[in-house]
Parts: C-alpha cells; sequence; structure tokens
C-alpha cells in the first residue's frame, strides 16, 4: 500500500530548514535542488548518474511533453518514471511558464492559453483542467498548479490582474486535480515584485488545501535583491509543516540565500546549461573553461571533489573539448555542475541539522571569493 504524500520538519537554524517530502516514488531530503529534465531527460546526463551524484527528485514540464511525446502516449507506455527510467521522484511544472516565455506564440484568456507549437506551429490548448489531466497522465509526484507568469518589471496593474488569474486557476487546479497516494498538488504564490500583492497570494493559496507551496513569478528578470525581499514578505505566511518550492532559482548564492529564508526546494536549468556552454560551478566559483588561460593547465577542476568528471580530468583537456564542441564535453561538465548543486544543498542539510547553517554558507562563499588562486603542480 502507498503511503501518503507528507512532509517532516527535521531541525531548523533561524528561518533555514532541513526536512523530508515523502512520494510515492521515495523520500526527498531537504533543502533539495532538483535537476531539469524538461523534455524527460536532464540533458547530457545518464539519469543513473544524476542519481548517482545524490538528486532525489528531478523536474519534467508538462508543456513541452505535451508537444513530444504526447501524454497519453507516456501513460500507455506505463507513465513518465517508467518512459524515462527515473523510479524516484518527479515533480511537473505545469506549463505556465510557458505562458511568459512564449508570450509571441500564445493567446490567453479567462478560461487558459492557447499555444502555436514552437516544434510544427501546430495549436494547442491548455486550460488549469488540461494540465492537471497531462500531469496525471504523466503520473508525476508533485503535480503543480497552472498560473500566469509575468517578466519583470510590470506594472502594479498587470502584475494584480495576472495573480487573480492565478488564484482562480489554482482553485481550477486543484478541483481538477486527481492524485492517489503518494502524490500531491503544490499552489503557487504569484504577485511579482508588489509586497502586498504577494502577502494576498500567499494568504490566499495557502487557503486553497494544497499538499505543498511554490513562490513563482522570481527569477524572470528581478534583482536578487527583489527576488530575497517577495521571499521575505512570503515565508511568514507559508505553513510549517508544508514544503515550501522557489521556482526556477537558481545560483548557487541564490539557493544558499534563499535556504537562510525558509525555502526547502529549487529548481534550475542553470547548471546544465552552464555545463553545455563551458561553464564549471566549483568551491573556487566559477570556472569558463573556454578562457585560453586553461589550455595549458594539468590541473583537475577540483582534487578533492567526489565527482569524476571534477577530478579525473584536466583544465586543458577540458578547455579542448569545449573549443572543440566535442559532446564529451558538455557531459563532463554537466556532471561537475549537477554534483555541486547536488553537494551544496548535502552541506546545507548537514549544517542545518547541527545549528551551523550561517557558518557554512559563509564558509562557501568565502571560497568563492578566493577564487582559484592556487598554484600550478
Amino acid at each position: 500500500m502507498t503511503a501518503p504524500f507528507g512532509f517532516s520538519l527535521l531541525a531548523q537554524d533561524g528561518a533555514a530548514r532541513r526536512g523530508e517530502v515523502r512520494t510515492a516514488h521515495g523520500s526527498i531530503q531537504t533543502p533539495a535542488f532538483m535537476p531539469v529534465g524538461t523534455a524527460a531527460t536532464v540533458k547530457a546526463m545518464h539519469p543513473g548518474g544524476v542519481r548517482a551524484l545524490g538528486a532525489d527528485i528531478v523536474l519534467g514540464n508538462t508543456y513541452h511533453l505535451m508537444l513530444r511525446p504526447g501524454p497519453e502516449r507516456i501513460a500507455a507506455l506505463g507513465g513518465l518514471h517508467r518512459f524515462m527510467n527515473w523510479p524516484h521522484p518527479i515533480l511537473t511544472d505545469s506549463g505556465g511558464f510557458q505562458v511568459m516565455s512564449l508570450a509571441k506564440l500564445r493567446k490567453l484568456d479567462a478560461d487558459g492559453v492557447t499555444f502555436q507549437s514552437h516544434i510544427d506551429g501546430s495549436r494547442h490548448r491548455l486550460t488549469p483542467e488540461r494540465s492537471m489531466e497531462i500531469q496525471g497522465l504523466l503520473g508525476s509526484d508533485i503535480q503543480m498548479q497552472f498560473d500566469e507568469c509575468v517578466k519583470l518589471p510590470a506594472s502594479p496593474a498587470e502584475t494584480e490582474r495576472a495573480m487573480n488569474l492565478s488564484l482562480q486557476w489554482g482553485e481550477r487546479s486543484l478541483r481538477a486535480f486527481a492524485g492517489t497516494a503518494g502524490q500531491a498538488a503544490f499552489g503557487i504564490v504569484q504577485g511579482g515584485a508588489e509586497a502586498a500583492l504577494r502577502r494576498t497570494s500567499a494568504r490566499a493559496v495557502t487557503s486553497m488545501g494544497f499538499g505543498g507551496h511554490a513562490i513563482g513569478g522570481l527569477a524572470v528578470g528581478e534583482p536578487q535583491a527583489v527576488r530575497l525581499a517577495m521571499i521575505e514578505e512570503v515565508e511568514p505566511l507559508l505553513p510549517q509543516d508544508k514544503p515550501r518550492y522557489l521556482m526556477g532559482v537558481g545560483t548557487p548564492d541564490d539557493l544558499l540565500a534563499a535556504v537562510a529564508r525558509g525555502v526547502d526546494m529549487f529548481d534550475c536549468v542553470m547548471p546544465t546549461r552552464a555545463g553545455r556552454h563551458g561553464l564549471a560551478y566549483t568551491r573556487f566559483g566559477k570556472i569558463n573553461l573556454r578562457n585560453a588561460r586553461h589550455a595549458d593547465d594539468p590541473r583537475p577542476l577540483d582534487a578533492a571533489s567526489r565527482v569524476p568528471a571534477a577530478r579525473d580530468y584536466s583544465r586543458a583537456y577540458l578547455h579542448h573539448l569545449v573549443k572543440s564542441g566535442e559532446i564529451l564535453g558538455m557531459m563532463l561538465l554537466t556532471e561537475v555542475n549537477t554534483g555541486y548543486y547536488q553537494d551544496l544543498m548535502a552541506g546545507a542539510r548537514q549544517a542545518i541539522a547541527i545549528q551551523a547553517f550561517a557558518a557554512y554558507a559563509a564558509g562557501v562563499r568565502e571560497g568563492w571569493a578566493r577564487g582559484d588562486a592556487e598554484p600550478r603542480a
């Protein structure tokens, strides 16, 4: 018998939280970073490799999987977990982000959104009910409400309109959610960079009965200071006994800052996208392997790393792969970045458990500031 979806708060250090989310496909240790597998794949990585680096959960996207290969096909093939050979928790985004990112290819109304496919130009309709139906067919453990996200900066009037629409769509999404044991629907707090709207949205969303709550509509053009201020407005209004998810964030520094403010879950394409473009995230900070200074450097990215790609290949070789456009370079640097993000969150969990998160975050940031000034071997 499948255990019900649940969340346990295991430790706190200030606002920082150490917890565990329980789903039908296993547990998620929080704070957690979810690698993004938009089209049922974490780009340039084998699923077993993602798991070996420490990921408990990955993210898939309703809009992209709706277009290709189609949710009905995935359901007929046994669901998304079996389809992508990932027998662990999966969260699916509702497609709401594409309401913003594909603005030139969509028409929005009070009932939903009509999209023109970026693949072949075909027309598709997403409503809260259809988004939840698709996520049900995929069989994801955490299913997000359909919402409208506005790009910042936005006028207060436009922000309020989108927030109110998202609240209406949240109620419809929750009514349409047909999850089984071990699955949950999450509501999304919107309100742009308007503190009063954020508070209004948070109060309304948390009253609806969702299994968890997300802070959406950030990392869409605003400075970090604005993002953190919005988290601080929302956090006191979110229930302590349910998980909190900051959508689409972010850099390692963004993650540490948000953990300090009470966020449990994160996702972002940044580590995998950066890896495909020659940028490594390490305890020394960012290292751009495209730079010519690496061409004759025999050192690995980090001799002390537990990640083989960071430890077992010279910077000179990685530079060569990146400059040559070799697929292996993308694979190795994606592994480096995925492992670094997982290690960053594992360190945060350990630090919160012993009431040492502030010291941990300061030490991590000190390493970035010190940089990679070690002498060559």
